[in-house]
């Protein structure tokens, strides 16, 4: 049986992408989420207009962040959302593999997974959090 990163490693980094032609990194939660959870995650398209406006997705990440669609927590889980700081701003997110884990984006390569907590990445960690819908349904 094949994993369900499988369907999603190497699709292309595209500004704005919500789709399997090409997604940025939120783009990619919201590809994984629908294909593999049937869930639905907002576009936020519409609120943001380009990634070097980061301080909009920052505001987006903290305002999901406190919403009661999204619950903060400490140990991570298949597909909860990992949120990371670039510069000042909380500004990209992954989706957890597994404790370590993530599958992510970014404009410099195409979908991957890569460790979150050793590397370039493990400083810039800011929140796991954790879906309502996943969480009740005690996805693993």
């Amino acid at each position: 049986m094949k994993h369900w990163t499988t369907d999603f490693v190497g699709v292309p980094y595209v500004e704005f992408g919500r789709g399997r032609r090409g997604v940025d990194c939120w783009g990619l939660a919201k590809l994984v989420y629908a294909e593999t959870l049937g869930i639905e995650l907002p576009s936020y398209i519409e609120r943001y207009t380009s990634q070097e406006e980061r301080r909009e997705l920052d505001a987006l990440i903290s305002s999901a962040a406190g919403s009661e669609t999204w619950a903060s927590t400490v140990h991570a889980a298949t597909f909860d959302i990992v949120v990371f700081r670039r510069g000042d701003m909380e500004a990209h997110v992954g989706i957890v593999v597994s404790p370590g884990l993530m599958l992510h984006t970014s404009a410099d390569d195409h979908s991957r997974v890569e460790h979150y907590n050793s590397g370039r990445w493990a400083h810039r960690l800011t929140g796991i959090y954790r879906h309502f819908e996943v969480a009740s349904r005690g996805v693993q």
